[in-house]
């Protein structure tokens, strides 16, 4: 619908010899479907009034013969708007074009696309702020392979960094005089392992030296240290796996920091002949401020004057293997919105160095807050453990109501699933938001219950009816669902376009309200046949929007709730 609108509007421009590509957008105004906003830039452009070119141009449009197919309306507006309603019969035709399209009438696209958004420190257990990155970036691959593009996801676990020194530490003096192949440990023991031993870091410099050594022989290959290393990878990353598989979270491959390293002798000899590392104090370093910069943007660390390499490098040695594996045509970090200095180092490197030519993107997220609007926290206030928040909002959703301590266990880890997750992509992903565990586990208000209990209620009025949609609209809440259901291609489109997930939660939302309404205004039972039909077609059509959008961000449908 929207491109029909926009080639009509064109026409009548090019036409009266303006030259623009004109957008059509859903009008917030009572009684006016869309509204075209361009007038004003050709006002300055031409050097007339907007309500004048508005004036011709919907003239022009008038005089179409087939105005009364599309149009119930078009006028002219102040200041400067034309405002849009159109008939019955093109909603209709429109919405039976996306019934019968694959993807939701969406622009396809087949791009390669690497998108990074795990991360997790291996040794350390999942905490609440591992959350954004985990589902945010699920659901950025998913409506991008949705899309028709070729979607690449990587973990890229933090598996060789200062954490791995300062377990190894811990386990080396917690077993003195032990073979390393002989020392027992489990996950309990690396979570408590890795905050005692950072804590002493902190406390003796000694021990942080000594940390930093046997990273450093880590990074280097020492056997023993390796062995250890493996060890460790496998009892965290299996519990990683656990979490995320519960959270519908996945990804294709699981490579981490340590994987990078194996590109280091190609790669940084290559950085090295394009003359941009220099020496500073025994460390090799590489300027990236530039004289537009408004803040300072300091060299980025190639290599430690020890001889030892932070994640700046690895990170550059990833973009150099997404490179040769891959050849994508973009490549999307998902993190925390701390870390954009550091992907505007490494991406600079990257471009000056000609690792890789095409789209690099960082999207960094805020972070998830308490009701005292500060960043969770646990009483003791250490960051929450993921495993926790998930079990604290499992037990607040079974004690709303006394049902629900009798669900069925797959359709509550579904319930929670969708409590977390719609919480969290409602929002702009760019800005914190405060995670209200009992607001968000209600079935009323814009809560993931309460789509999903709409899609349920919905469900229950369904037969299984092969008909037709007639051209016939029955009332202004029918008029209202329909035209909603047509601006799900565009929500799309924009979510993939911008990587913002909110746009289609927000879309959901408002979906569910409409067919609820819908729901309350339009009776089912005991309407004619034809009457029937129609309102079977909308509402089949509504449910498998909202199925289809929901699996986008991660969702899924309970049995019953």
């Amino acid at each position: 619908m929207y491109n029909k609108l926009e080639s009509i509007l064109n026409e009548a421009f090019k036409k009266l010899g303006y030259e623009i590509e004109s957008k059509v957008v859903r009008s917030k105004e009572d009684f006016v479907d869309f509204q075209c906003d361009n007038l004003f830039g050709l006002a300055k452009v031409y050097h007339k009034s907007p309500l004048l070119i508005g004036e011709e141009v919907v003239g022009k449009i008038k005089k179409l013969s087939d105005f009364s197919y599309y149009f119930k309306s078009v006028e002219v507006a102040k200041p400067g708007f034309i405002n849009i309603c159109v008939s019955d019969k093109f909603i209709n035709e429109s919405l039976r074009g996306l019934i019968g399209s694959d993807r939701l009438g969406c622009t396809e696209e087949h791009d390669t696309i690497v998108i990074d958004y795990g991360g997790p420190n291996v040794a350390k257990p999942l905490h609440v702020g591992h959350l954004r990155t985990a589902i945010i970036g699920q659901a950025i691959y998913n409506i991008l392979k949705f899309k028709g593009n070729k979607t690449i996801s990587d973990v890229h676990l933090g598996d060789f960094g200062l954490q791995m020194g300062q377990v190894i530490y811990g386990l080396l003096h917690d077993y003195p005089n032990t073979k390393y192949e002989d020392m027992e440990f489990d996950l309990d023991y690396l979570n408590r392992t890795y905050p005692r031993i950072s804590a002493l870091c902190k406390e003796d410099d000694n021990v942080k030296e000594e940390c930093h050594r046997i990273t450093k022989e880590l990074q280097d290959g020492k056997e023993e240290y390796v062995y250890l290393w493996k060890r460790i990878m496998k009892i965290s990353v299996d519990d990683i796996k656990r979490i995320y598989k519960y959270l519908s979270v996945d990804f294709d491959y699981w490579y981490g920091e340590a994987d990078a390293y194996k590109y280091f002798d190609e790669m940084i000899p290559y950085i090295e002949s394009k003359g941009i590392v220099r020496v500073d104090d025994g460390a090799k370093i590489i300027d990236v401020k530039e004289e537009t910069d408004k803040v300072d943007v300091p060299p980025l660390i190639l290599q430690k004057s020890d001889g030892a390499y932070l994640y700046s490098t690895s990170d550059l040695a990833t973009i150099w293997q997404r490179k040769r594996d891959f050849d994508p045509d973009d490549i999307i970090y998902i993190t925390d919105d701390r870390q954009s200095l550091h992907f505007l180092q490494v991406f600079r490197v990257v471009r000056k160095a000609l690792i890789y030519e095409k789209r690099l993107e960082h999207h960094g997220y805020g972070t998830v807050n308490g009701k005292d609007n500060k960043p969770f926290k646990t009483r003791s206030g250490g960051a929450l453990k993921l495993e926790d928040l998930i079990n604290e909002v499992k037990e607040e959703f079974v004690d709303l109501r006394e049902e629900n301590k009798h669900m069925d266990k797959e359709d509550l880890d579904k319930i929670v699933n969708a409590i977390i997750k719609f919480a969290d992509l409602q929002n702009d992903m760019s800005r914190n938001y405060i995670f209200d565990i009992k607001k968000f586990s209600e079935v009323n208000g814009k809560t993931g219950p309460y789509i999903l209990y709409t899609y349920l209620r919905i469900n229950k009025l369904l037969s299984n009816n092969n008909g037709k949609l007639s051209d016939n609209i029955y009332n202004d809440v029918d008029r209202a669902l329909r035209l909603k259901l047509i601006d799900v291609s565009n929500v799309i489109d924009q979510a993939a376009r911008e990587r913002k997930p909110h746009y289609i939660a927000n879309y959901l939302y408002e979906l569910s309200v409409l067919a609820n309404s819908f729901y309350v205004e339009n009776r089912v039972a005991g309407i004619a046949d034809d009457v029937k039909n129609d309102y079977d077609i909308v509402l089949s059509f509504n449910n498998k929007v909202t199925e289809i959008l929901l699996s986008l961000l991660g969702i899924y449908i309970p049995r019953s709730m």
